[in-house]
């Protein structure tokens, strides 16, 4: 059964989406949303949310005329899976002394983590049209102070981790008894920073068995492959040498073995460790002239390419 709170309208019944199309002043892109009824199993329901969410990216980076494509598509199912099955959260209070924690380190991922929100019904799906402008609470970069439910404040890599260690901390040693957890989602191509492995050991010598990194595999950075502008060796070895449980998940967009390695964290937890989940992700997944290409990764959508797009992810 869902871990999570959540109580989504859209998950409780069969529905269907008022196609409308949406036009705003600095894009003649019209969207539509498809007419589907959401299934009934788990798992097709996760896949479900997901292929809305991807589709709202897509829509999103349109019209914004920038952001990063490639890695907010690939964290869509990791997202999915949080907020609709593992993520315990209180909709009706983004401050519940209850919720567990999520930290985005890589913050230039944050169309994914907006569109899942509002998938959530966490925030106005209208809103997403808003995305990089001036005044917007949702920027580039996700600002905590902005918007209720980010946990952080992100923008230079690397920090995300030490944020997610001393909230771990905290929930551990200084807090009254608690079973609550702290997730952060950290990228390959940010294991660059040095901060990173200092929150590793850190954790690692603390026993922070709250603690889920979540590492978004893609093998993409900026300006090329991981492997060639900084090899990352034996990663899984890294992470328990400094103390840490580790599990692989070889396709990070399987809803299916996503759930069972997030079910994981008691047994890192019997084990007084934090949990490492290396998580191999299709950057771009979804659309095929984007996956697994490094040039997607902060290249903004024309109006043409996001027409492809849509189209390849159902939108007619």
């Amino acid at each position: 059964m869902p871990a999570t709170i959540i109580i989504n309208r859209r998950s409780d019944f069969i529905y269907d989406i008022i196609l409308q199309p949406l036009m705003l002043r600095r894009s003649k892109l019209c969207y539509n949303m498809l007419m589907v009824k959401p299934p009934v199993d788990e798992v097709q329901l996760i896949e479900y949310h997901a292929t809305s969410i991807r589709r709202q990216i897509i829509q999103m980076l349109a019209l914004a005329g920038s952001g990063h494509p490639a890695s907010s598509l690939g964290l869509v199912e990791v997202l999915a899976c949080l907020y609709f099955n593992v993520l315990r959260y209180n909709p009706a209070d983004p401050n519940d002394d209850q919720r567990d924690l999520l930290v985005m380190s890589n913050g230039h991922a944050c169309p994914a983590l907006y569109a899942t929100l509002a998938e959530a019904g966490l925030i106005d799906p209208l809103e997403l049209r808003h995305l990089r402008q001036y005044g917007s609470r949702l920027q580039g970069h996700p600002e905590r102070t902005r918007l209720p439910w980010l946990e952080t404040t992100s923008g230079p890599l690397g920090e995300g981790l030490s944020q997610a260690a001393g909230m771990a901390y905290s929930l551990r040693y200084l807090d009254s008894p608690n079973d609550r957890r702290v997730y952060c989602i950290v990228s390959d191509g940010e294991l660059d920073e040095g901060n990173i492995w200092e929150a590793m050991m850190f954790a690692g010598k603390y026993h922070l068995a709250n603690l889920v990194a979540i590492v978004d595999c893609n093998d993409i950075q900026l300006s090329g492959r991981v492997d060639q502008i900084m090899p990352l060796g034996d990663l899984a070895q890294r992470w328990r040498a400094a103390g840490w449980r580790v599990s692989q998940i070889t396709d990070g967009n399987d809803v299916t073995e996503l759930l069972t390695a997030l079910g994981n964290i008691q047994g890192a937890r019997r084990a007084g460790k934090p949990l490492a989940l290396l998580t191999h992700t299709c950057p771009g997944k979804g659309v095929s002239f984007m996956e697994h290409d490094y040039h997607w990764h902060g290249r903004p959508l024309s109006e043409a390419e996001a027409g492809r797009a849509l189209a390849e992810l159902g939108v007619r």
